[in-house]
């Protein structure tokens, strides 16, 4: 087997892992099993475990300046601290297949960044775009639906807000991951997120009796921390480095679908109208704003990338 298909079946692997994530933790929520905040500490505290482990089997001498201390709390504080609480918060309120298609408002935002702070050209294809893919969202805030929770407008709110600090992370973290290794940098990372949540999750942990679970609920938690948190960051930095991060965020797009088909096989959820509506309003409103507007030139380089 190749390295490239071995990254393309990380980058699958990676997006199974996040939609079972989905479905494990609204089970978790749903059965008022374990609180959001208690569940999102042991997936923080086991990757930076794991995290730790892998770097003693394979140690790689990196000094991280001090000048970059600062800028790793930050990415901490946007990926770990709120992308993590407000997502796992929201999901406790909305569904997982709501919380997968507003995920994707990810790359929107990031144009819209690019657009305003960095002064790059809005067209008007891209202004379509995002406004077709906003049109989406909001046919999910309107949803009246009952299923998982009893706040779908509030939990699809944290959701955006999630989205929108993971957003900012990618955007403080990009130095970083040209400077050090990715995986140094996610290491770092949870390991600040970790000291960050604990004040916030402390109670909820207190809460959360493991010793009353059964084997169904521990296969669960198993899955939420090793293959839906460690290995999914882990398959994602592994694709990055195979292929090009361009081409791994492009899977993301998978995520709807495996947690549309989990959530409707196991999680009871209904596939209603204002779902698809959503879902083609997104889906179109991304092409747009990643389609790429291709110049004619007299005599083209054949070897010019985009």
């Amino acid at each position: 087997m190749t390295s490239t298909l071995k990254a393309h079946l990380a980058l699958v692997g990676t997006n199974l892992f996040f939609a079972l994530n989905y479905n494990a933790i609204k089970f978790f929520t749903v059965n008022k099993i374990a609180g959001p905040f208690g569940l999102n500490f042991y997936r923080v505290f086991v990757s930076a475990l794991l995290f730790w482990i892998l770097f003693l089997f394979k140690p790689r001498k990196e000094v991280i300046k001090k000048k970059d201390l600062i800028r790793i709390a930050y990415c901490a504080l946007t990926a770990i601290a709120l992308n993590q609480m407000l997502f796992i918060k929201g999901l406790e309120f909305t569904s997982p297949m709501h919380a997968s298609l507003l995920t994707l408002l990810s790359p929107l935002m990031i144009t819209l960044f690019a657009s305003w702070v960095l002064r790059e050209k809005l067209t008007l294809l891209k202004g379509t775009g995002l406004f077709l893919a906003l049109g989406g969202a909001f046919f999910l805030l309107r949803g009246k639906e009952s299923y998982g929770g009893d706040n779908l407008v509030l939990g699809d709110s944290l959701i955006i807000l999630s989205t929108l600090a993971y957003t900012t992370y990618f955007i403080i973290a990009k130095p970083l991951m040209e400077t050090y290794s990715p995986m140094m940098v996610t290491r770092m990372i949870f390991t600040f997120g970790l000291i960050m949540i604990l004040p916030f999750c402390i109670t909820e942990v207190r809460d959360f009796s493991l010793i009353s679970m059964n084997a169904k609920e521990w296969w669960l938690l198993l899955l939420i921390c090793v293959p839906g948190t460690f290995l999914a960051y882990v398959f994602n930095l592994y694709g990055i480095k195979i292929l090009n991060a361009s081409l791994a965020g492009a899977y993301i797009y998978t995520q709807p679908l495996f947690t549309g088909i989990i959530a409707v096989l196991f999680m009871n959820e209904m596939m209603t109208a204002d779902k698809l509506i959503a879902t083609v309003l997104i889906f179109s409103g991304l092409y747009m704003v990643q389609k790429k507007r291709v110049k004619k030139v007299d005599n083209p380089d054949p070897a010019t990338g985009f």
